[in-house]
Formats: structure tokens, C-alpha cells, sequence
């Protein structure tokens, strides 16, 4: 019995050590930041984007070709503007403007990211196209993985023409539970991105895009975000996982949608 004991104990302190771990260095795991100077990539502008607290961050613009929108894209949590250019690539040389919103903290950004600050961000992001002399119902908010969190928010603050999401999770708490089923993050984890909660609050139409073989946030989820929102549609991918954004199958679906929904 005494081994049994020093053994349960060990056990349970290893499983303490581990939960403190995680529980110490959510953020890190959640923003994990790319360092270095932020790069604009080729075909963009750089762009300033000054937030509520006083941060100046770094974004990348591009206007729109004559009586398209613009989308206000936010990118997953370890990507960067290069990325988030392959990830809008087709919607570029459809002729729709894009601002790529970038983070606090990321590509050396000044702050520290949580989901305060880069709701904050956001804001930031639309004051810019809205500076820019776009027009509210000329914006088109659109987010990718961790960006969705972003994208729900802002579009439940300000009426878009509508609100694209890319492999959304429903909740990063639920996000992460499915990721650790064995440690209790929902009781732990501090940033919340409820988007479930608030989706069903948007007026503007909706398109959801999920693959069923995303390893990362369940196909479930995205369907959930779907079901809850008051005007969507739900598009389904079979291929690709949580690398959608990037394909070409993915964008074109997007750009026929919004054509479709102006």
C-alpha cells in the first residue's frame, strides 16, 4: 500500500506540475507571436493602424478595384502578412480590397497579445478602411482560425456587409478542451473568444468554411458556428484541414459568395 500511495502522489503531482505548465504559459501557446520586423508583402502598401491604448501597428493595404468591397482579414495565431496574403491571394486579383490586420506583439509589434488587445486591434483595423472613405457596407470582415475570434467580435460591434470565417472555433475554451480533453481549460484559461455566444447577434450575412479532416479545431464546431448564426451558409470541405484559407478551392467558394451576397 505504501508504494501504491508514493505512486498515486507522484502521479498526481506530475499531473499539478503539468496543469500549472499550461495554465502559466496559456498565452505563449495561444499567440504564438512571429518575431522579427513585420514584412509587407509585394503588392501592398504599409499601413498604420493606431489603437484605443495607444499602440501603432504595423498592417498591410491594399484598395479596392472600383465598386468592390474591401475585406478586413485577420490571420490565424502563428501566421504572419505574408501568410495572410497567400491566404486572400485569390480575392486580391478578384479586384476586392484587403486591409491584413496584424497583432500586438506579433512581427514586432509593440504589446502584448490577449483578447482585450487584439479586439482592440481590430477596431483599429476598421477605423483605417472607414479613414480610408469606406463605407460601412462596403466591409467585409473575415477571419482564419484564431482571426475568427476577432472577425465575430468586430462584426457584433460594427454592421459589416458581412462576415466570412475559416475553420471557426466556437469558443477557444471548447477549442482547447478538444485539444487537451485531459485538463480542466475551461475553468483555467483566461482568454475566452465566446464567438458562439455573440454570433447569433450579427444582422449581416454569414459564410462559414470547415473541413471535416481539421485536426485542429473540430468540423463540429464550424457547423455549430453555422447553425447559430441568423443568416449563413455553411460550406463544406473534404481535403485541406486547418490549412483551408491557403487553398484555392476555399477562396474561389468565397468570392462566388460574396458576389452573390452584394
Amino acid at each position: 500500500m505504501g508504494w501504491l500511495k508514493i505512486t498515486l502522489l507522484a502521479i498526481a503531482g506530475t499531473y499539478l506540475v503539468i496543469v500549472l505548465t499550461l495554465y502559466l504559459g496559456q498565452r505563449a501557446m495561444i499567440y504564438p507571436a512571429p518575431r522579427g520586423p513585420s514584412v509587407v508583402p509585394a503588392g501592398f502598401e504599409r499601413a498604420a493602424l493606431h489603437t484605443s491604448d495607444g499602440l501603432e501597428l504595423t498592417a498591410a493595404w491594399r484598395p479596392a478595384h472600383r465598386g468592390k468591397p474591401t475585406i478586413v482579414f485577420f490571420h490565424g495565431n502563428g501566421d504572419s502578412l505574408p501568410g495572410a496574403a497567400i491566404a486572400t491571394q485569390g480575392l486580391a486579383e478578384a479586384g476586392y480590397g484587403l486591409l491584413l490586420a496584424d497583432y500586438r506583439g506579433y512581427a514586432g509589434n509593440p504589446g502584448k497579445p490577449t483578447e482585450d488587445g487584439l479586439a482592440m486591434d481590430g477596431r483599429a483595423a476598421i477605423a483605417f478602411v472607414e479613414a480610408h472613405g469606406v463605407a460601412a457596407d462596403k466591409v467585409v470582415v473575415m477571419g482564419a482560425s484564431l482571426g475568427t475570434g476577432v472577425a465575430t467580435r468586430l462584426a457584433a460591434e460594427h454592421r459589416p456587409a458581412a462576415l466570412v470565417l475559416v475553420s471557426p472555433f466556437t469558443s477557444l475554451p471548447d477549442a482547447g478542451a478538444a485539444a487537451f480533453p485531459w485538463i480542466p481549460v475551461r475553468t483555467l484559461m483566461r482568454d475566452r473568444f465566446d464567438s458562439l455566444r455573440i454570433i447569433g447577434k450579427i444582422d449581416a450575412p454569414v459564410l462559414v468554411l470547415h473541413a471535416t479532416n481539421d485536426r485542429v479545431i473540430p468540423f463540429a464546431q464550424g457547423e455549430a458556428m453555422a447553425r447559430a448564426a441568423r443568416h449563413s451558409k455553411f460550406l463544406r470541405f473534404d481535403r485541406f484541414g486547418h490549412q483551408l484559407q491557403f487553398t484555392a478551392p476555399a477562396q474561389t467558394a468565397i468570392a462566388a459568395w460574396l458576389e452573390r451576397s452584394r
